[in-house]
């Protein structure tokens, strides 16, 4: 199973993400990793990037797509992935479905995380970090999980903020990337939209509510990737 998922910054997809990679048994792939990695091990395409990375320019797509198809076919990619973090602009999804196809991969299906902008600023700027475990949920926008006043809801510890949670002006940047229909992420995920209208369905797009708690938006993809 071929799969591309795509949702905003504060949407839950790294959860979501996580359960689509354990039910197919499939690598949860990010752009991020891939470039890290690259670097890492010396490739010529990892040079090449960080000399883009160094002069703190955007690196190409001519040199992030090669990345990633040299990524897809490695041997844990047999019976398929799960791409998160790219395509986030209209260009780079055109462009990933022009090398996807004269690699003769097909593209399964397309999640997408549906939430209203605010509603996702909301919950970045809402976490709360328990001293005693990060993992304990706690934010305040959020009824299922909202903290008790400035306790942990689950051992009554301290919490704290992430700074980068709570710079406006860079969650803000983040999200007129991904909301803008023009030529952002969402005007990408309109691109797979019209795809999957002329080719018959394929790939198949899924649609999540990402309003409701984890547990909630967790059985409706389930039960939507069951079909």
């Amino acid at each position: 199973m071929k799969i591309l998922f795509f949702g905003p910054n504060g949407s839950g997809k790294g959860t979501q993400g996580a359960i689509v990679k354990e039910k197919f048994g499939i690598p949860h792939i990010e752009t991020g990793v891939i470039f890290r990695d690259n670097i890492g091990r010396g490739t010529d395409l990892g040079k090449e990037a960080k000399g883009y990375i160094d002069r703190g320019e955007l690196v190409p797509d001519s040199i992030t797509i090669p990345m990633i198809l040299s990524r897809l076919k490695e041997p844990d990619c047999k019976n398929g992935w799960l791409l998160d973090g790219f395509p986030r602009n209209l260009t780079q999804a055109r462009e990933l479905d022009k090398a996807l196809s004269a690699e003769g991969i097909d593209l399964d299906i397309v999640i997408e995380m549906v939430l209203d902008r605010q509603i996702a600023k909301n919950r970045i700027m809402g976490r709360r970090l328990c001293v005693n475990d990060n993992n304990h949920p706690n934010n305040i926008f959020i009824d299922a999980i909202k903290p008790n006043g400035d306790k942990c809801r689950v051992c009554g510890g301290d919490l704290k903020t992430r700074s980068d949670d709570q710079d406006e002006e860079a969650i803000d940047q983040r999200h007129n990337i991904y909301y803008d229909e023009k030529t952002g992420t969402m005007a990408a995920i309109f691109f797979y939209k019209k795809l999957s209208a002329e080719r018959g369905g394929k790939p198949r797009i899924v649609e999540l509510d990402g309003r409701p708690g984890v547990k909630e938006v967790s059985a409706d993809l389930l039960a939507q990737l069951g079909k």
